[in-house]
């Protein structure tokens, strides 16, 4: 599955790059959900907006938001190419090595600044991107805020999660990678359109054709609890090689973003053996719908091996310790908004186990 652009086959790279920008601006004029979250030092920004469907009210959690996790998991990495490899997440480690990733290369310099779209992994409804960046004038520590637009196919998708973390190598130079989740199934193969801004007005524009990797197993799950008034509904965990993904819905009895839980829930798997399972927190997308605050998400964690028999899954709780948000209403309007996580009321879910066959 290892690709990259032949330079000397004829392409069509000024079409398809125009289409791709043309889906981007589209996306971004029609978006009515809010377009990135950055977290740092335990704080989260929010950004609301108010859909144009009446009683229907969005959320997106996590629509890119600044990763120290990741940006920790980016170690010395010498040379370019080898960001998935010199990480220490393993299911990158693993995609690099065996060959799953979708390998580009591609370089494009604006204002001094050479990003470099390295490669990408496509695996459930999960892509990772890895980035290579050097300037010859030093950057500032969050040049290129919470990371990158994107689109599939030209139009950006309903909804969708992720975080972004960048690792420096030196004053000009750094890594960064960048996880996309995306709610709603996506094709086994598609033309990826990514844009990447700068502080200083800069914009760096991607686009290529990108494929899944094989052998994706499912498990359907349906596991279902209340606790609070929160409903967990546990919906299907799914694996490769590269990983293990568990995708859950809530809902909740709540009309304030501030003050919800669903989209904080996080999960704790361990193996019949009692080993942990790695995870890798990623965000989640949300709607206000009447009195009900829904939201979707599909956590990620390292990959299991074949002794691998059963797991026991544990859902809980991340009350986050600061915070604040800024609302937009239709007509782009802002409201900020306090920090409410005092008034957060924990919840104990209980433990289920999955068969893996």
């Amino acid at each position: 599955m290892k690709k990259s652009h032949d330079p000397f086959e004829e392409f069509p790279q000024n079409h398809v790059r125009s289409a791709i920008r043309s889906g981007i601006v589209q996306a971004q004029e029609q978006l009515d959900t809010p377009r990135r979250l950055r977290m740092t030092n335990g704080k989260r920004k929010i950004i609301y907006t108010l859909s144009s469907v009446a009683a229907v009210f969005g959320i997106l959690i996590g629509s890119s938001y600044y990763s120290p996790a990741l940006a920790s998991s980016l170690s010395q990495i010498p040379i370019i190419g080898s960001v998935f490899g010199n990480s220490d997440l393993i299911g990158l480690q693993q995609a690099q090595k065996n060959g799953l990733t979708n390998e580009i290369g591609e370089t494009q310099t604006v204002n001094g600044i050479s990003v470099t779209l390295d490669e990408i992994l496509y695996d459930q409804n999960n892509l990772t991107i890895g980035l290579f960046i050097e300037s010859e004038k030093e950057l500032d520590e969050f040049y290129f805020g919470a990371g990158m637009d994107f689109t599939i196919n030209g139009n950006s998708p309903a909804g969708s999660s992720g975080s972004y973390g960048e690792d420096t190598l030196s004053a000009t130079t750094r890594t960064a990678i960048q996880e996309i989740n995306v709610r709603e199934e996506m094709p086994e193969e598609f033309e990826l359109g990514l844009m990447l801004h700068g502080k200083n007005g800069e914009t760096w524009f991607f686009s290529t054709l990108i494929e899944k990797i094989a052998d994706i197993h499912k498990i359907p799950v349906q596991h279902s609890q209340t606790v609070d008034g929160l409903t967990l509904n546990v919906t299907e965990l799914s694996f490769s090689e590269t990983g293990l993904s568990i995708a859950y819905e809530s809902s909740e009895e709540e009309t304030d973003f501030e003050i919800s839980r669903g989209g904080n829930i996080e999960f704790l798997v361990v193996d019949q053996d009692g080993n942990e399972i790695t995870g890798h927190s990623g965000g989640a997308t949300g709607e206000r719908v009447e009195d009900r605050i829904e939201f979707k998400s599909s956590k990620q964690f390292d990959s299991v091996g074949s002794h691998v028999t059963e797991l026991t899954i544990t859902p809980y709780l991340v009350i986050p310790s600061d915070g604040g948000g800024v609302e937009i209403d239709a007509n782009g309007n802002e409201t900020e908004l306090e920090y409410k996580g005092d008034f957060i009321q924990p919840v104990d879910f209980d433990s289920f186990k999955v068969k893996i066959p």
